[in-house]
Order: structure tokens, then sequence, then C-alpha cells
């Protein structure tokens, strides 16, 4: 456990000797506020961080990580952690750009494939959460039933993606944004197996 603290200690060491110290021009004006241009939905799996495999600099994108990447639709009774975030971003950030993005090999993809209807849950709060995707994952089982389960889930991974952008679109706040032009919704995956990264527009 010592080693894990130090790990930190030593990590912020580096970080401050090494990036804060050397780019004032970067962190100066971000003392007085924060002006992001992106609101990035990411999964919470380690290997993904977007800051890292997008080369978001401090004060570039403000981000939510949770499993799977999801966005629940507009609820004012659930999920008020995600909607909160949401409005925080488009109404007092003015953000430009919403993307969600997933990912290769997703854990939380994989448990809402594995799902099956009436087994009880194996998990607390998991298996409520990823049920998210489930219009997705009806698709992808429709559209790609013949494709192996490895296969599936890649696919999975992407139309989990288009869910959770037309869920954005519930937002009262998201869909007067999209109106008046001041907001794009962008999805995204990122391929770590292979090291790729797309993008795409919402139909």
């Amino acid at each position: 456990m010592a080693d894990a603290v130090d790990r930190l200690k030593t990590g912020f060491q580096q970080f401050k000797t090494g990036v804060y110290d050397k780019k004032p021009d970067l962190f100066e004006p971000l003392k007085a506020g924060q002006t992001p241009t992106y609101m990035v939905f990411a999964c919470a799996d380690s290997r993904v961080c977007p800051s890292v495999t997008l080369g978001l600099q401090p004060g570039e994108a403000f981000t939510m990580r949770n499993i799977a990447a999801m966005v629940p639709a507009y609820d004012k009774n659930r999920y008020t952690g995600v909607g909160s975030a949401i409005e925080y971003a488009v109404c007092a950030l003015k953000v430009e750009v919403i993307v969600v993005i997933g990912h290769s090999k997703c854990g939380g993809i994989k448990a809402l494939l594995s799902l099956q209807d009436g087994a009880p849950d194996a998990f607390h709060f998991v298996e409520d959460w990823v049920r998210i995707g489930y219009p997705a994952k009806k698709k992808v089982q429709t559209t790609c039933a013949s494709l192996s389960i490895d296969d599936q889930c890649y696919a999975l991974e992407k139309e989990a993606v288009n869910t959770s952008i037309e869920n954005l679109k519930t937002y009262p706040f998201v869909k007067e944004a999209l109106a008046n032009g001041t907001l794009t919704l962008v999805g995204g995956h990122y391929d770590f197996v292979n090291g790729k990264f797309d993008t795409w527009l919402p139909e």
C-alpha cells in the first residue's frame, strides 16, 4: 500500500517539474476558470484515458468516465450525477462538442451482451447500469446474429455509443443547443488492440 501511495506522490512530482512548471502559459489562465471545447464521455477502464489517448491538455475537455461510457436518457430522479454534468457542461461551460467514446475489449459491453433475461444480477450496480445500452444490444443481436461473440462485442462497442448519443438528445438543454447550432454530438471508438481511433457524426 505504501508503494501505491508513493507512486501517486512521485507521479505528481514528475508532472509538476516536467509539465506544470514548464508551461505557465497553459496553467496560469486555468487559475481563473475553465472554457473547455469538449465534453467527453469515456469508459472508466484504466487502459483508455482520453486525455492520454487523444492528447487533450488540461482545460480542453470536461470529462466524465463510467462503466462502458454510457449516457442514460434524461430522468430527473435517476442518474442525476450524469445529468448534472451534462447540464453544467452545456449550460454553464458552453462546450461546443460532446463526444462519447467506446473502446475495444470493454468489460461493460461484454457484460451487457451476456445479460440473460430473468437471470439474477451478480453485482449490486453493474447490470442495471449497462442495461442503458439494451437498445443497442437488441440491434446488434438482430443484425449481427451470424457473427462470433467477439465480433458482436466489437459491433456493440460502437452501437452502444449511438444509443448514448440518442439519449443525449433527450436532455432539453442539449436539444436546445443542437437546435441553435452551438453544440455538436460525435461518436468515437478507440481500438487499443490495433491502435485505431474512429469518429462519426450521428445520423
